[in-house]
């Protein structure tokens, strides 16, 4: 079963490559951690929970909380 409840994911995912270059020109614009959160939840958000339509059509927002590692690579 699936759960809203909050906790701990260890995701390895590609991001959508909208959103890498959303994350690419904030980051080449000065943008604070804070909104680069804020897009990579975005994409997280369509890539891994909602499957690309295909599941958690009503979910509103994720959110990045007590982050342990991130780690982006092209």
């Amino acid at each position: 079963g699936t759960t809203d409840d909050a906790r701990l994911r260890h995701l390895t995912v590609a991001l959508p490559p909208q959103y890498a270059a959303r994350l690419f020109d904030a980051q080449q614009s000065g943008a604070g951690d804070q909104q680069l959160q804020q897009i990579a939840a975005e994409g997280l958000k369509e890539l891994y929970f909602q499957d690309g339509g295909r599941r958690a059509g009503s979910l509103e927002e994720i959110r990045f909380t007590d982050i342990e590692h991130i780690e982006f690579e092209l």
